[in-house]
């Protein structure tokens, strides 16, 4: 995708309203094309492999196959295409679990076209769509059910290759800070910042900084609370 090229939407949710109401608002906006729909997690996994979209607006509760389940498939199998997941509550348990799975972020059913549209541009850009209160808020809440945490050796052998202001930065993105305000409170360049997010998450083979958040908890480089 070059930069006059529209971003490619793949829409997948069950419900026929849902789709046929995100399809009208996206294809309104400027430099945006939705490319396809899908009823179910199954025909997503397929349509991503047939139109190779930039973005999946991704329901969690579909047939067949669950949004979770098409989000780690997807993930894994295109390495491409960011998944941005729909719901109707924003503490939705199974969020955390979308986040785990590969998914960029989450947006609000109830989202207004210009969120929507601005929610798409954020997450085919690289970048997570979490706002920091909502990160925190989530991750905090659901951190619990997310299974056994890492054992501290491992996580440690996991993050040993950081340096202490890589580790730093890490810290900072799970507790839902911008790059700006990474740059304030580390009073270096905003510049700098981007090429330790990047770094990060090279080293940790992470796909965004939503990964990084939920590697930072899992880890326990910061707790719940």
């Amino acid at each position: 995708m070059t930069a006059a090229d529209p971003i490619r939407v793949l829409i997948a949710d069950d419900q026929m309203m849902v789709r046929e109401g995100f399809s009208v608002l996206l294809n309104a906006m400027p430099g945006i094309e939705v490319v396809g729909e899908a009823v179910n997690g199954r025909e997503a996994v397929r349509r991503v492999r047939e139109l190779a979209p930039d973005v999946v607006l991704m329901d969690i509760r579909m047939p067949e196959l669950n949004g979770i389940e098409a989000t780690r498939e997807i993930v894994a199998a295109d390495g491409t295409a960011k998944v941005l997941v729909l719901t109707t509550f924003d503490l939705d348990e199974y969020v955390y679990q979308a986040l785990r799975a590969g998914a960029s972020g989450f947006l609000l059913k109830d989202a207004s076209a210009r969120q929507l549209a601005d929610g798409v541009r954020v997450v085919a850009a690289g970048e997570a769509l979490l706002a920091p209160s909502v990160t925190r808020r989530l991750i905090t809440e659901f951190a619990k059910l997310s299974g056994p945490a890492r054992p501290p050796a491992a996580a440690q052998a996991a993050y040993g290759d950081l340096t202490e202001r890589e580790t730093e930065v890490l810290v900072l993105i799970a507790r839902g800070l911008s790059n700006g305000e990474i740059s304030e409170r580390l009073v270096v360049a905003e510049s700098t910042v981007k090429t330790h997010v990047s770094r990060v998450l090279v080293k940790l083979g992470l796909r965004d900084r939503t990964q990084a958040a939920v590697f930072a908890y899992e880890a326990r480089l910061v707790t719940p609370g």
